[in-house]
């Protein structure tokens, strides 16, 4: 299965992702998104596991319970972590609306910076890694990984100050779909690119008049920095024990995005209001979404989990309509239907792909 890295590190990450830590963040990882952490999921109970018999059999005396069938029951089980996902995405994309209205008090330079500070207080206090035992290579790949994670968020959010929310996240997404699509080199995925690309011409309204170019090119620009983060996730978290690395890469991203915020912002960001706010923010977007998406994974498939997460656009735009009345033209909730099939649609491909390549692996 190490011959589908690849494909399983798009169906992780589009998380995140934070996400968010998503980010996802393959959850070789998220995380997904925006960041949705860089986490391996527990084994999922029930599923199959390909041994011998000989293997398999007990060498003691002492009974064995009979395995669950997999089946009925699992499905059953299995919308416990499905609606710890939405929960989740729920709150990554309300927690973005609420930086949105945070915005007009700190800036939105202001309001990545309280967001990352939180984010990495809160995760330094849990994890508390080590910071010595490591090699120059692990540090630069956590350094990277910091600053891939401050560029993400701080172009994403510079997004949301000029485009509405749903179609912010919706050119934000095409970062992952093209690395699952370029890492998977299937035709088929031609026909993923095509519907994501047929999506964005209609986001744009034929020429992007209706939305703000220059926001266009920060979410774009963030998109990039997920793919990047994606491939920074999956490397940190082989260099790192559990959240560790993500814990330091958190860390990094908040001290390199500190001075940018205090020269937008400066004292405003001492207001009370606003650090409450700004916290809140941290919670929503990053603390919350990451916890829920692991505690997920540990009974979800990472392919279910990816597919979950690309409904992340049509949920952004539900939290922008509900919260910052950013009402989507017919055209504009076309465009996201549009993306989210081409997402979809990727991940399935390389499910696909993981599942032909074992009876291969056995011949």
């Amino acid at each position: 299965m190490d011959s589908e890295s690849p494909g399983q590190l798009h169906a992780g990450q589009l998380y995140i992702g934070f996400t968010h830590l998503s980010k996802s963040i393959t959850l070789d990882r998220v995380v997904h998104h925006d960041g949705r952490t860089p986490l391996k999921p527990e084994p999922i109970p029930g599923s199959p596991v390909t041994t011998t018999p000989s293997a398999a059999a007990p060498t003691s005396s002492t009974p064995v319970a009979p395995r669950t069938p997999v089946g009925a029951p699992r499905r059953r089980g299995s919308l416990g972590p499905v609606g710890l996902v939405l929960a989740g995405g729920v709150s990554v994309q309300f927690g973005g609306a609420l930086a949105v209205t945070l915005m007009p008090r700190a800036g939105a330079l202001g309001v990545v910076t309280l967001r990352l500070l939180a984010a990495a207080l809160v995760l330094l206090l849990i994890c508390r890694p080590r910071l010595r035992g490591h090699s120059r290579t692990d540090w630069g790949t956590v350094v990277v990984f910091g600053l891939v994670m401050a560029a993400m968020n701080g172009l994403f959010y510079q997004a949301l100050d000029r485009i509405p929310l749903g179609p912010a996240v919706t050119l934000e997404v095409l970062g992952p779909l093209a690395l699952s699509v370029l890492a998977s080199r299937r035709a088929v995925n031609a026909v993923w690119a095509g519907l994501a690309l047929a999506g964005v011409f209609l986001l744009g309204g034929g020429g992007f008049d209706s939305l703000d170019p220059i926001g266009v090119a920060f979410a774009v620009g963030a998109g990039a920095m997920w793919a990047a983060y994606i491939v920074f996730s999956a490397r940190t978290g082989r260099r790192f024990p559990q959240a560790d690395g993500l814990a330091l890469a958190m860390g990094v991203a908040a001290l390199v995005f500190l001075p940018l915020g205090i020269a937008e912002s400066g004292t405003k960001l001492l207001n009370p209001a606003t650090i409450a706010l700004g916290s809140a923010v941290a919670v929503l977007s990053s603390v919350l979404p990451y916890t829920l998406e692991l505690l997920a994974l540990r009974r979800l498939p990472a392919s279910t989990f990816a597919i979950l997460m690309s409904l992340e656009p049509a949920v952004a735009a539900a939290a922008g309509f509900l919260i910052l009345h950013q009402a989507l033209s017919v055209l504009q909730a076309l465009a996201i239907a549009l993306v989210i099939a081409a997402s979809m649609g990727a991940v399935r491909t390389q499910v696909g792909r993981g599942k032909a390549a074992v009876p291969e692996a056995a011949s």
